[in-house]
This record gives C-alpha cells, sequence and structure tokens, in this order.
C-alpha cells in the first residue's frame, strides 16, 4: 500500500475501471476524428496522466500541446476565475480542437478555454473529460465525453491532486475530510 492510500476514505474507480474507460474514449475520439488529425491540448497537471493514457489508446494522429491554468489555488473550491499560467506553443488557428480535462467541475475553466480557443480561430472542438462533477456546476456547459460522473466529494488520484499531492495514485479516491479540512 502506498503512503498516501491510507489518506482516502475510499476508492471510487480503480486502476482497471479507469484503463476500460480511456479504452472507450479513445475508440470514440477514432470514430469522431478519422481522416483528421486533431491538435489535442492536456490541460496541466491534472489531466496529464489521463491525457497521455489517451493518446496511446488512439489510432488516431494527434499533435500534442499543453497548457496550465489555475482556478483553485491552494484550496478545495474553484475560484470561478481562472488565470492562464502556461500557454500552448502552437497555434489553433483552422484546426480541430481536442481538448482533454481532469474534471468539469464549476465550468468556469472550459468556459474560458472554448472561448480563448474559438477566438484564435479553431475549426472544431471537442472536450474529454475524465470526470464529470455535475452538482458542481455553476455555468452551463458540459463535455462532449465523459469517462465518469462524481458526487460532490473531494477526490483525488490519476492525476488529480490536494495541494500537489496524491496526482500519483493509479486509482481515483475520496479523500478523507480531515486531511483537506485542516
Amino acid at each position: 500500500m502506498r503512503e498516501q492510500e491510507k489518506d482516502c476514505e475510499r476508492i471510487l474507480f480503480s486502476a482497471e475501471e479507469i484503463a476500460a474507460e480511456v479504452k472507450k474514449a479513445a475508440a470514440w475520439l477514432d470514430e469522431r476524428y478519422e481522416g483528421c488529425e486533431p491538435i489535442a491540448i492536456s490541460v496541466l497537471k491534472g489531466s496529464v496522466i489521463f491525457f497521455c493514457d489517451l493518446v496511446r489508446a488512439m489510432k488516431t494522429p494527434v499533435q500534442m500541446d499543453f497548457m496550465t491554468l489555475s482556478s483553485y489555488g491552494g484550496g478545495t473550491s474553484s475560484t470561478g476565475m481562472p488565470k492562464i499560467v502556461m500557454d500552448l506553443s502552437a497555434s489553433v488557428e483552422g484546426r480541430d480542437v481536442l481538448l482533454v480535462e481532469d474534471i468539469v467541475d464549476s465550468g468556469h475553466t472550459l468556459v474560458k478555454l472554448k472561448q480563448l480557443l474559438s477566438g484564435r480561430g479553431a475549426k472544431s472542438f471537442t472536450v474529454v473529460s475524465l470526470l464529470d462533477k455535475p452538482s458542481r456546476r455553476e455555468v452551463d456547459v458540459k463535455a462532449d465525453y465523459s469517462c465518469f460522473t462524481v458526487g460532490n466529494e473531494f477526490i483525488v488520484g490519476y492525476g488529480l491532486d490536494y495541494d500537489q499531492r496524491y496526482r500519483n495514485l493509479p486509482f481515483i479516491g475520496v479523500l478523507k475530510r480531515e486531511i483537506y479540512e485542516k
């Protein structure tokens, strides 16, 4: 057992369940992008593990790029005001954009990204998220494809963190309240 596992109340999705859903998402994307070569964008840091597994499972050729946005600071809920910390290195103008997110929570980050990338001339825009948390949605937005829907719990693992910890857990688990309510 990893030391950090003891901080989880329970496991929501095992590594095996995640792998199966990633394969389904990749097949859905392969069908959607048949004959195209999209630019796949990972929103760092939370989506990087999902992103890597997803693009490796795809048969479609993709160009990869990364950007970092921050909307949580050091807390457990979104500030509603995401800011760009690191921008893309490639242009999206005239390109099919595949945006890979770890979680769609309040929706503010996704709205900002859609506006930003559409404003830069993206030809099309598809969002795939590992997790959807509709109970926390503050704006009317959703991913085109989500692997799992979760309740209003603080979750970590498989890229998701609390205060930059727990990202390397191979599963997605619910963090014990006493950890983040200190």
